[in-house]
């Protein structure tokens, strides 16, 4: 049996990840015998794939659209907070031959809002609501998060209510006071909250500018838009020029990534800005 340790990350299509440069950059400055590949897998193929990763002696492998959903029906174990977000984006193959699964957005989300906002997040954002655009599946991820960090209550903000109303429902039982609130709204929600985190697509190159009035938002509430292209988008740039702390979408695609390359390769890999530039860098190829 080879003494390289693989791992990888499965989507349709893939070739635009930036998974492969960011463990590849780990992977070297630890100087660890491993390999991580992009794998194009079609939706219909993804059984198959995930079975080969036992016979062909891989650790593990991240998942990508749009195959997040459909491996929780695919791994021996999923655990608690894949299962409240409804997706998994890492699996990890046991020494024991269990595949299990996890979902480590929510982790990436608030490890990244830590690095740049640490004292305003060990506060609990001044104990002030938190505000969430979308209902997506990063609104899910965010929602988990921030419930288990301990916010105690939280706007979601959504053009479709009824969606944001189900959202809540994933974290009913624990304590936190969930808020669905339409589109039209989203400028007064703002009111008096202590953060305020973007997860729609809304300011992304080629999608629409996102459309908000920040004149309510409090100056020391933290922005967070999860968009990392462009990597400062015009809430950011907004949020900047009024002096609230903004924090970019790119550390999230970093630190959600930690987890899994720690249960791949045995390393809790550092997240810092030789990394991020590297990471810029094959992005603008």
């Amino acid at each position: 049996m080879s003494d390289v340790l693989r791992a990888g990350v499965m989507g349709w299509p893939v070739a635009h990840s930036l998974s492969p440069v960011l463990h590849g950059h780990w992977l070297k400055r630890y100087g660890i015998a491993g390999t991580y590949e992009a794998f194009p897998v079609q939706p219909d193929e993804l059984p198959a794939a995930v079975n080969r990763l036992r016979d062909e002696g891989f650790r593990g492998t991240n998942l990508t659209v749009p195959h997040k959903e459909a491996a929780m029906a695919l791994v021996d174990r999923i655990d608690d907070t894949a299962r409240r977000i409804g997706a998994v984006n890492t699996l990890v193959l046991q020494d024991d031959g269990i595949l299990s699964g996890t979902n480590t957005d929510a982790y990436g989300l608030i490890e990244n809002i830590r690095a740049f906002a640490p004292d305003q997040l060990a506060a609990k954002f001044g104990d002030r609501p938190v505000v969430i655009l979308g209902a997506g599946g990063a609104a899910r991820a965010a929602l988990v998060g921030l419930a288990d960090i301990g916010a105690r209550k939280i706007r979601i903000v959504n053009r479709t209510v009824a969606r944001a109303e189900a959202l809540a429902e994933i974290v009913a039982d624990q304590e936190v006071d969930v808020h669905a609130m339409g589109w039209n709204e989203r400028a007064n929600a703002l009111g008096d909250a202590g953060l305020l985190v973007n997860t729609t697509t809304l300011g992304m190159q080629g999608q629409a500018p996102l459309d908000l009035d920040l004149g309510a938002l409090p100056e020391a509430a933290v922005v967070n838009d999860i968009v990392y292209a462009p990597l400062e988008t015009g809430l950011l740039a907004a949020a900047r020029q009024r002096g609230n702390p903004a924090v970019d979408g790119l550390g999230m695609l970093l630190h959600q990534a930690r987890a899994g390359f720690r249960a791949w390769f045995g390393v809790d890999p550092a997240v810092d800005e030789e990394l991020r530039q590297a990471v810029l860098a094959a992005r603008a190829q």
